[in-house]
C-alpha cells in the first residue's frame, strides 16, 4: 500500500466470475441473501488490493446495502476502520426516475435523496458526491433530445442544488462524464461546467469514458483543472461510435472497451502530468466496469501508475 490517495469504485466488484454465479441476478440475489457475507467480501477484497479508499456504487454495491449488513452508519465504520479502508465517495445517478425534473417537488425529493447519501458518506471519510447525468437517446429516437443550453440549463440548475445540499455536510458535488450520457464529450464537459457553479460544483473526469466518446481526456482535465474534485483513472481500447443504440444494455456495451491501466489508449504520462500541474490532492479511483478477478486488475492498475507515471505527480 502507498500513501497516495487511491480508491477503487465498487462497481470493479460486479462480475459474475468473481460471485461465483450465472449474471448479475445471480449477484443481486447474493447480496439479498446476506448482506453481510456479501460486503465482508468485498470489502476485504478491497483492503487485499492494496488501496485504501472505496467509492459505493450501484444496487448491492450502493449504501442502502451497506446500511443493511452492518446496520447503521457506526457499524461500517467499524469494519472499514478494522480493514484501514475509508469510503470516500458515493455514486448518485438515475435521479430522472423520479419524474419531471422541472417540477419543484420532483427536484426536492431528489435533493432529499442526495441529503441521504452524503449523510451516510460524510462520518466515513466521503468528500466527493459523484453524479452521472441521465443518459442520452439514441439518434432518431422520437422525440429527438438536442444536448444543448435550453436542454442543459435545468438539469445543471438540479445539480447545483444538489450541490447547495450537501456542502454543509463537507462533501462536494462531482458531475462524471459517463459514457453515452448527456455529458460524454468534451463539448459536454465545456457546456455543464459553464452552466454549474464552482462553488458547489466540480468535475469527476473519467478518462476511458472521454476517450470512449471521442474526446481527449488529458485536454478535458487540462482545460477544467480548477473544478476537479475526483478522478476516475480508467483505460480504453479505442473509441465507440456515438450514434449506437443506447438502451438498457449499454454499460455492457462499454465493457467490452475497458481493460487494465496501460493496456489502452489513454496517454497516462499526459494525464498524471496533467494531475501535477493542476496541483490535485485528491483520491484517484482505478477502476474496472466489472472485473473477474478485481484484486490483480486493481493490483495491476497499482503496480502500473506506480512504477510508470507517479513519479510525475510529484
Amino acid at each position: 500500500m502507498t500513501d497516495r490517495n487511491y480508491a477503487v469504485d465498487l462497481i470493479t466488484f460486479y462480475h459474475p466470475d468473481f460471485w461465483g454465479v450465472a449474471d448479475v441476478d445471480g449477484i443481486n440475489a447474493l447480496a439479498e441473501a446476506d448482506p453481510r457475507a456479501f460486503w465482508d467480501k468485498m470489502l476485504e477484497a478491497v483492503a487485499e488490493a492494496g488501496v485504501r479508499g472505496v467509492e459505493t456504487s450501484i444496487g448491492p454495491l450502493g449504501y442502502k446495502m451497506a446500511l443493511r449488513a452492518y446496520g447503521s452508519v457506526e457499524g461500517v465504520k467499524a469494519r472499514l476502520d478494522e480493514l484501514g479502508l475509508a469510503i470516500i465517495s458515493g455514486f448518485y445517478h438515475d435521479f430522472e426516475r423520479f419524474g419531471d425534473l422541472s417540477d419543484p417537488a420532483v427536484r426536492a425529493e431528489i435533493c432529499a435523496d442526495a441529503h441521504a447519501l452524503a449523510a451516510f458518506l460524510a462520518p466515513l471519510g466521503g468528500q466527493a458526491l459523484v453524479i452521472g447525468l441521465p443518459m442520452r437517446r439514441t439518434k432518431g429516437e422520437a422525440p429527438v433530445q438536442f444536448v444543448d443550453i435550453d436542454y442543459a440549463r435545468p438539469l445543471a440548475q438540479l445539480c447545483n442544488e444538489i450541490g447547495a445540499t450537501v456542502a454543509p455536510l463537507g462533501l462536494t458535488a462531482a458531475l462524471h462524464t459517463e459514457g453515452h450520457s448527456v455529458m460524454c464529450t468534451a463539448r459536454d464537459v465545456d457546456l455543464f461546467m459553464l452552466l454549474t457553479d464552482p462553488l458547489y460544483v466540480g468535475l469527476c473526469p473519467d478518462s476511458a469514458h472521454l476517450l470512449l466518446c471521442g474526446s481527449d481526456p488529458v485536454a478535458v482535465l487540462n482545460r477544467h483543472a480548477d473544478r476537479l474534485v475526483i478522478t476516475h483513472w480508467k483505460d480504453a481500447t479505442a473509441p465507440m461510435p456515438l450514434d449506437i443504440v443506447i438502451d438498457a444494455d449499454v454499460h455492457g456495451k462499454h465493457r467490452d472497451y475497458f481493460c487494465t491501466l496501460g493496456q489502452g489508449r489513454v496517454h497516462w504520462q499526459a494525464w498524471a502530468a496533467g494531475h501535477a500541474a493542476a496541483g490535485f490532492e485528491g483520491w484517484m479511483v482505478l477502476e474496472v466496469d466489472g472485473s473477474a478477478d478485481p484484486v490483480t486488475t486493481i493490483r495491476d492498475s497499482l503496480s502500473f501508475v506506480e512504477t510508470s507515471v507517479a513519479h510525475l505527480m510529484r
